[in-house]
């Protein structure tokens, strides 16, 4: 229970701090993508402004003046052209080549600069990426310039700040998630250290009371031989077997869910029809009939002393639950790798606030009805920690007017760990 518990923190830290630093790391490289994109196009569009044919003075667009008053000279506009990589073909509107320019690069020729160019202008796009290309077109007047800007380096730079977050990003989960581990253990140590203290104390109180019982059940048929049977004596014996059952309840859930019982290969079949047979006289004495469906050779790993109990806990809860006129349905079968042991009665269903606590200790639904029958709500508890103890599964469901109790466990692995059967 507690290490599941453990489990759901340390799933919910993780879950949360992964969503934190995923939405934290795209919000970083989203960012800086943008922001460099939006530098390059500046650049571009500076370019474009101030770009003349070769042999010609730019006097409509003079260079952008450094701005004064700012820390180091710097300017409003993006940084200088001279640290970029850029190309430009100019094109005169009837088709004819006025200028390349490849930057002295010997990544693009200029034939291949002119060929890009052609394309962008057919297509009428201003701005966009081709390749590793970030262009720009600009109407001079005479002619159209295509300038573009060489995006390998922004490419490059995007691509490390990816490697650099991923690998951070692992550190960090690797660090988290030990970090959760170890909160997790914080949070959940002194519950179950609380829990244990409360089944150590039942076990001890269990043991305690024992001899008390038995020293008034003793002094009970004493008194019965001197004095004779009386309302008084009878009252006092019902009461002191009603304390008995109650402490070989405790007793049982106690040595249940701290004691780690002995496992052996165990035909589960063998054991729940040799649980039914005793049942059949009280369910017909109710009016009810035991209607049975079991597997041959299920096999499990188990403890044959408290699969017995187990069945006997559920087949009797079906008993006093069912409706009289009506049948008890017990099937065993297997489901691949499970073995599924099913008890259903026809009865009222149990409402879903009832269902989550059914199986918590001296939890009782209907507490009148328990105190007349000697229901003190231990059975299915003790029904859980055997269950969990084989490693299995138990749950209930309402449906068609009946209630199942379902139990799941794992089956054999291996046919070489199954008993010798004649």
């Amino acid at each position: 229970m507690f290490k599941k518990s453990r489990h759901k923190i340390i799933a919910a830290i993780m879950f949360v701090l992964i969503l934190l630093l995923f939405a934290t790391f795209c919000i970083i490289f989203i960012a800086g993508y943008t922001d460099m994109t939006t530098e390059n196009r500046q650049l571009l569009k500076q370019y474009a402004d101030t770009y003349t044919l070769p042999g010609e003075k730019n006097t409509e667009n003079p260079p952008v003046p450094r701005e004064k008053g700012l820390p180091g000279g710097h300017p409003k506009e993006p940084p200088m052209l001279e640290l970029s990589t850029v190309y430009s073909a100019a094109i005169s509107k009837s088709g004819e080549t006025l200028a390349a320019d490849t930057a002295d690069v010997s990544a693009y020729s200029e034939e291949e600069l002119l060929a890009l160019a052609g394309e962008i202008i057919e297509k009428g796009s201003e701005t966009g990426i081709t390749g590793n290309l970030l262009y720009r077109t600009a109407d001079k007047g005479d002619y159209i310039l295509v300038a573009f800007l060489d995006n390998t380096l922004m490419l490059k730079s995007i691509a490390t700040l990816l490697r650099y977050t991923i690998i951070f990003g692992v550190v960090s989960l690797i660090i988290i998630f030990f970090l959760a581990r170890y909160l997790a253990g914080r949070i959940v140590s002194p519950l179950e250290e609380s829990y244990q203290k409360q089944k150590q104390f039942i076990s001890d109180a269990g043991h305690e009371l024992k001899t008390p019982v038995a020293v008034m059940d003793a002094n009970i048929e004493l008194l019965s031989r001197e004095t004779g049977e009386n309302q008084w004596l009878s009252n006092i014996r019902y009461e002191n077997e009603r304390m008995s059952s109650l402490i070989v309840q405790l007793l049982d859930l106690a040595r249940t869910e701290n004691v780690l019982p002995f496992m052996e290969p165990v035909d589960l079949g063998r054991l729940v029809y040799g649980e039914i047979l005793p049942f059949e006289t009280v369910a017909y004495e109710k009016g009810l009939l035991l209607n049975s469906s079991i597997a041959k050779d299920v096999f499990i790993n188990g403890n044959s002393v408290q699969l017995k109990q187990l069945a006997s806990i559920l087949i009797d809860n079906a008993i006093r639950h069912g409706e009289g006129g009506k049948e008890i349905g017990i099937i065993l079968k297997r489901e691949k790798h499970r073995a599924i042991f099913s008890i259903s009665n026809e009865g009222s269903p149990i409402p879903p606030e009832q269902q989550k606590h059914l199986f918590e200790r001296f939890y009782r639904s209907d507490p009148a009805r328990a105190a007349q029958d000697g229901n003190y709500g231990l059975g299915l508890a003790i029904a859980r920690a055997i269950v969990t103890a084989h490693k299995g599964s138990i749950d209930v469901q309402c449906r068609d007017g009946k209630v199942f109790f379902l139990v799941k466990i794992p089956l054999l692995k291996t046919k070489s760990q199954q008993p010798f059967t004649k």
